[in-house]
């Protein structure tokens, strides 16, 4: 009888009885595994079942091509761990919120954002400070799970929707999460490749800061629709009035997340920035607030539940704790399983290899770095692998054209990290939806910076500009 870890590992002529899927093959099993999340949630059940029937079908595929059942459980499980980092996170951004509610922070940021922010520079507005606070922390997470929470509460209150609200906010976060040398995408991507990292993010301007330029000035033209003296109507001044009295609003409320953000540019690691930034805002929350530690510890675990009588109010501060994050973890558990069945059944091989076989031209090869960090995207759900795989993937074939690595690795994360949030059964837009409770589907179309960054990646290949040789020239 095999032994448990036996059955884990799976045996090696089990392992030796599968084969690699054809171009074809590969392609119908990406199309059946997600055709049927895609058609799932277009009949309006939710993520959580579609998820599960596209991980049976893959699992099918993966037992069609002589995979056992050892391997496939070792294979979710593989999928599971890489996306253990971002659980935690979410988990503790659940008690983080939770607590910043119920301690002020919240609600002030939302009360002073409603008396400066003007509706027709609030998208514009949100787009930088998103910016501003993923470069200062490294976090596309951590930006989405502060401020971006505030925002998304300042937009209501302006009545303006939040799917576009949202979208300013991922595109902002991920401007960041690209860019900021504290990022750990912005590591990851030159390593792959084999460039320096302030070479790497040199060469990240030249298709960023364009598509940062081209998207404020699109959020700004899109503000204009939402101004004059009733944006925001009874919503606003409701918020306006009720806030102060359920909460004692103050700057000192926002001593935590200056904490978290001092950790955070100090490369304090995200998860015990996080549990620092969790004991201070509880201690924080007792001190200017008057509740007590019992309170403060069931809004960590449950959330807060607001009981103004202001629908608008208690709708957008009845929110966090960690059980509440309880379902988004299960959705990225289920979708980063199903990734794990595609990648050790080579789906994902198969196809970057497809994809190798066809490039010719140094466009081209851009534009099939872009096509494969998707297509990991879509079938992983994790983004540390759209950046991993392509990376190792492609770096002979830059070098056979004599293109230097940090090229490949800002296209890596034009595509990579940039992507991430934009597909829905990713762990991004499932933390995203988490956090924000809009889906990828609702504000993907607003988070313009993720899409117009891989178009000047494109141009720049088939033009040849910035495309920068080993030996020091551009072709």
């Amino acid at each position: 009888m095999e032994t448990r870890n036996e059955a884990l590992r799976g045996k090696p002529a089990e392992r030796g009885a599968a084969r690699k899927p054809s171009s074809l093959e590969a392609i119908v099993a990406l199309a059946l595994s997600f055709g049927v999340v895609i058609v799932g949630v277009r009949l309006r059940v939710g993520m959580t079942t579609p998820l599960v029937a596209g991980t049976i079908v893959a699992g099918l595929f993966a037992r069609y091509l002589g995979y056992r059942w050892g391997e496939l459980q070792t294979a979710m499980m593989e999928g599971i761990m890489h996306a253990l980092p971002a659980v935690l996170i979410l988990m503790l951004v659940g008690m983080t919120i939770g607590i910043w509610i119920i301690g002020g922070t919240v609600p002030t940021l939302v009360y002073y954002g409603l008396k400066l922010i003007s509706p027709r520079a609030f998208l514009a507005a949100t787009f930088i400070l998103c910016a501003i606070t993923s470069i200062a922390t490294g976090t596309s997470f951590g930006t989405i799970g502060t401020i971006g929470l505030a925002l998304i509460g300042i937009g209501e209150g302006l009545s303006i929707p939040l799917p576009m609200v949202a979208g300013a906010i991922v595109a902002g976060a991920y401007f960041g999460d690209k860019m900021s040398p504290l990022s750990d995408t912005t590591n990851v991507a030159p390593a792959m490749a084999g460039a320096e990292l302030f070479e790497h993010i040199g060469s990240m301007m030249y298709t960023t800061v364009p598509a940062f330029l081209v998207s404020l000035a699109i959020y700004a033209v899109m503000g204009m629709r939402f101004g004059g003296e009733a944006a925001g109507g009874e919503t606003l001044n409701a918020m306006l009035s009720t806030l102060p009295e359920a909460f004692n609003i103050g700057l000192w409320t926002l001593v935590p997340p200056l904490v978290v953000i001092v950790l955070s540019v100090r490369r304090t690691p995200a998860i015990l920035t996080l549990t620092a930034g969790v004991v201070i805002s509880c201690i924080w929350a007792m001190l200017t607030q008057g509740v007590d530690l019992v309170p403060v510890l069931k809004a960590a675990t449950d959330g807060y539940a607001s009981k103004t009588g202001i629908v608008a109010v208690d709708k957008l501060f009845t929110r966090g704790g960690l059980n509440n994050m309880m379902g988004t973890v299960a959705l990225i558990m289920i979708a980063t399983a199903l990734g794990g069945i595609l990648e050790r059944a080579n789906v994902l091989s198969t196809i970057i290899d497809a994809v190798l076989a066809k490039v010719k031209s140094t466009g081209a090869l851009i534009l099939s770095v872009i096509i494969s960090c998707y297509a990991v995207l879509i079938i992983s759900g994790n983004q540390m692998l759209a950046l991993i795989l392509p990376g190792r993937a492609f770096k002979d074939a830059f070098d056979a054209k004599n293109i230097h690595p940090r090229v490949l690795s800002r296209t890596l994360e034009d595509a990579g990290t940039m992507a991430a949030p934009l597909v829905p059964w990713s762990t991004a837009a499932l933390f995203t939806f988490g956090i924000l409770k809009v889906s990828a589907w609702s504000y993907a179309p607003y988070a313009l910076l993720n899409w117009i960054v891989p178009i000047f990646s494109i141009i720049y290949g088939y033009a040849g500009f910035a495309i920068f040789k080993k030996d020091g020239d551009k072709s």
